[in-house]
């Protein structure tokens, strides 16, 4: 007999095992038609889902928070189904939710026009004028990777045999079409009402630029139409803002194939530039830091010490001279360690914060390339800051203050923070990331911040705080990031002489607060439409006639 605690902290016991449809039903008739999907003791499920056991149930209809991502899911399998039901020789392979939407790839002979994408959205509404059951079913893994096999799903068949085995098949049935997926998913395809195909894009199967080229139909789908309409205006509105119109207007910079990814600033552009940068400059000598400049090439051997090559090596760019690897620096990190090296520290040194504005290139894919938003070259506010653990803490606050004001002077004040934690590969001990990540959980809290955890997501040398700041249309750009590294300077053989003096391994705070410079004056761009303030703008004043008779003086 099931207990079932609601989150009011209300009860009802059953008899027998009940469904997350049946507890809905059971509070009344309008949750019953509202339930989207269920939370049991912090697990999302299908409404379908059998309770047998006392737990704790959360009903999730169209106005809850985490029924969006229920949603978007579901509507990726409606799409999914529609290709298959016009198009039936193309192949499905992966569907995620992303922000705003979701996407599905599809293997096709041919590639999918404006007009394929308006015959999808019908048939797709279509289908939820049909209000078809959509079910859970668990397989053996033979059975599935037969059966996709059998229909010349061959990625889906590819896709069961990397599942972990000790992990259920499941599947979901919707009418006659039935896609791998772990769920759960909305009841029945008549709650998708609410959706968009945007747009079609060319993706590799599972990333990797070796395997063959798939198309990836993106779209939206919202609670309510709304929201859809919000969204398709703010699409509207970024499209109009997009930098790389504004530019042409503007004439701040040119790209070329000659040096893809790589921009060549002009003037105006160069002007902004120049300007940020000298803000930065001053701000930071006001905070404490030493400006420095390092290396751009540096032998492969630093990067191999450091970790960087185990795990940057492929979006690394290299050279071989006199029988030497070498390596343009993707990041700064391990040549600052150098300079700390220089001479030996004592306590009374740190923190020592050294900042540089430091050029870097990765070999990013070309496909990923954008505008100056995504680029191979790029120059960061970077800074790295020495210190004791007992300081972690102090300058961790003292950088969110930094970061707070320097961001109101750009005209951003509405910040969202993210904390990330261990990644499944890492390096160091699980005691370090453990302090690692309380004394910036403790940074945030001391600021009395919101934030949210993201599991997984550190960096592998260390856990981070993500700043993310909305723009005028209600963007959000991930920019600032302040990391906690217990391990590459030891890997790097940093030491300082402690108070009572023995030799110990420094902390080393890996800090940015606008990140690359070129991502963000493309931010700028945007967030503005290309007025910018005052301050910032290349023209700040224009004399200009009203009539020929004032040309002259004029």
């Amino acid at each position: 007999m099931p207990l079932i605690t609601l989150p009011d902290g209300s009860q009802r016991a059953f008899e027998a095992p009940v469904s997350v449809i049946d507890v809905a039903a059971d509070i009344g008739p309008g949750l019953a038609k509202a339930t989207i999907a269920g939370v049991v003791d912090g697990r999302e499920v299908d409404s379908s889902y059998l309770i047998d056991a006392d737990a704790e149930v959360s009903i999730l209809t169209d106005r809850s928070d985490e029924a969006l991502s229920i949603i978007r899911h579901s509507t990726a399998h409606l799409m999914a189904m529609a290709v298959k039901q016009l198009f039936p020789s193309a192949q499905v392979t992966i569907g995620p939710v992303i922000e705003d939407g979701f996407y599905y790839d599809f293997a096709f002979e041919r590639a999918f026009t404006p007009e394929d994408l308006e015959a999808i959205e019908a048939r797709m509404s279509e289908l939820v004028k049909s209000d078809l059951v959509i079910s859970r079913e668990e397989w053996s893994r033979d059975e599935a990777a037969d059966f996709f096999k059998s229909i010349g799903e061959n990625y889906k068949a590819e896709i069961i045999t990397s599942i972990p085995t000790n992990e259920p098949i499941s599947l979901y049935r919707q009418g006659d079409f039935i896609d791998l997926c772990r769920g759960p998913h909305v009841p029945s395809t008549a709650k998708l009402a609410v959706f968009k195909l945007t747009k079609v894009a060319g993706a590799y199967w599972r990333g990797d630029n070796s395997n063959e080229m798939l198309q990836r139909i993106y779209g939206t789908a919202w609670a309510n139409k709304k929201e859809l309409k919000a969204y398709i205006n703010r699409l509207a509105e970024a499209e109009k803002r997009d930098h790389r119109k504004i530019n042409k207007k503007l004439n701040l910079y040119h790209m070329q194939e000659e040096a893809q990814g790589s921009i060549f600033w002009h003037p105006k552009g160069w002007s902004i530039y120049n300007t940020i940068e000298k803000f930065m400059r001053e701000k930071q000598i006001e905070k404490g830091y030493q400006e420095i400049k390092t290396p751009q090439i540096v032998d492969f051997s630093l990067w191999e010490k450091s970790g960087h090559a185990d795990k940057f090596s492929d979006d690394m760019f290299t050279v071989s001279t006199d029988d030497r690897n070498y390596a343009i620096k993707p990041m700064n990190c391990p040549c600052h360690v150098q300079v700390f090296n220089q001479g030996l520290k004592s306590y009374r040194d740190l923190p020592l914060r050294l900042a540089e504005f430091g050029s870097c290139h990765r070999n990013e894919p070309s496909g990923s390339l954008h505008g100056i938003m995504r680029v191979r070259s790029f120059t960061q506010d970077d800074a790295h800051i020495f210190c004791t653990e007992d300081q972690i803490q102090p300058e961790v606050a003292q950088f969110i203050d930094f970061l707070h004001e320097v961001y109101a002077d750009f005209g951003f004040n509405e910040i969202i923070y993210r904390l990330s934690t261990r990644p499944e590969q890492r390096v160091g001990s699980d005691e370090d990331w453990s302090r690692a990540e309380k004394a910036l959980a403790d940074a945030l809290d001391a600021k009395e911040l919101p934030w949210q955890e993201l599991p997984g997501e550190g960096a592998f040398y260390g856990p981070k705080i993500e700043f993310s700041l909305k723009d005028c249309i209600g963007r959000v750009w991930q920019l600032g990031t302040v990391q906690v590294d217990f391990s590459m300077p030891g890997r790097l053989d940093a030491q300082y002489v402690a108070e009572d003096g023995s030799r110990k391994t420094p902390v080393m705070l890996h800090r940015a607060i606008l990140g690359s410079f070129e991502r963000f004056i493309g931010i700028l761009i945007e967030n503005y439409e290309g007025a910018f303030p005052f301050w910032l703008a290349p023209e700040q004043a224009a004399v200009i006639n009203i009539t020929d008779s004032q040309a002259e003086y004029a």
